[in-house]
């Protein structure tokens, strides 16, 4: 260990990691970044091909990795990203940091690239990323993808039976499935204060286990636009405050419930969203997983309010 921390190309790529990294951050907090394709996936390239470009690489890419493991844990430390966003994005920006590195690297060994240890000479990728980050935010800053994500369950309950239970909570209590045991936002209750076109339901919301309980807390408030019960329940998003996630919006919750027999409900949930987080192939599988184990978790719980509120009951 002490070898590794005496090793200058190790210290080097802490401090070049920390550098690429840091004035991201502060490119996004400033407004001159986006959640995009330059932050996600130019920037770990271009700190890879400085990384690259030293000519004594044994402890490089070590220390390229500590220091990018510390600048996200860093980041959830202060409420600024959750570990579910950092255990997402590390699969996304690791390899690209090793093919920025190789691709230098053999430009280096076939004589197309001169190794140095100069400090000016390798932050000169990042003027990719400072010239870049700014024509993004230009072109892209209203660019916002809109899903819906759909779901369905058969409960062997009646329509009306089903509607009643998921209207509003008191109190939401169920398995949780693998997402927020991480920190993924966990829904807490539901108080329904009209139950009519333009009544208001809100949504409670607590962080997920592993997380600062007031990060990823906060509240939905959804407004009714259409309403026939035991049918269809249908509410836009008016009102979004769920802590540290910025990235994403909501714009709709609906409920469809169709009858299958007598004594057997169909229920569908849709619920659309908005997200600025780029690039989309990578990102939208992980917002609807992460979507659907919310819906997972309402749906455990709706199970065990209709078991509870009409075990004694005819069916």
């Amino acid at each position: 260990m002490n070898e590794v921390l005496r090793d200058k190309s190790f210290r080097l790529a802490i401090g070049l990691t920390f550098f690429f990294f840091g004035t991201g951050i502060i490119f996004l907090f400033g407004g001159l970044a986006q959640y995009g394709i330059v932050l996600f996936v130019l920037l770990p390239i271009v700190l890879g091909v400085a990384l690259g470009a030293m000519p004594k690489a044994k402890y490089t890419l070590g220390g390229a990795l500590a220091a990018t493991l510390l600048t996200l844990l860093a980041s959830f430390v202060p409420g600024l990203s959750g570990l579910l966003c950092i255990v997402m994005v590390l699969p996304l920006m690791v390899p690209l940091i090793f093919l920025g590195y190789v691709v230098s690297h053999l430009a280096r060994r076939y004589r197309q690239l001169q190794g140095t240890s100069r400090l000016p000479v390798l932050v000169l990728p990042l003027g990719l990323f400072l010239v870049a980050a700014p024509t993004e935010t230009y072109f892209t800053k209203d660019a916002t993808a809109t899903v819906a994500v759909r779901t369905e369950q058969v409960f062997a309950y009646s329509p009306r039976q089903v509607y009643e239970c998921i209207k509003a909570v008191d109190t939401l209590d169920a398995p949780k499935p693998l997402l927020m045991h991480l920190d993924l936002p966990i829904p807490t209750r539901c108080v329904l204060e009209k139950e009519a076109v333009g009544g208001r339901r809100t949504c409670y919301f607590k962080g997920g286990n592993l997380s600062n309980r007031d990060f990823g807390g906060g509240t939905i408030t959804e407004q009714i636009t259409a309403l026939k019960k035991g049918k269809v329940l249908e509410m836009k998003v008016i009102d979004y405050n769920l802590v540290g996630r910025k990235w994403l919006g909501f714009r709709a919750a609906n409920y469809y419930f169709d009858s299958l027999g007598s004594n057997s409900c169909k229920l569908t949930r849709i619920t659309i969203y908005t997200s600025v987080l780029r690039p989309r192939r990578y990102w939208q599988p992980l917002e609807v997983l992460g979507i659907r184990q919310e819906h997972e978790y309402v749906f455990n719980n709706l199970a065990r309010d209709l078991r509870r509120r009409y075990a004694n009951a005819s069916q």
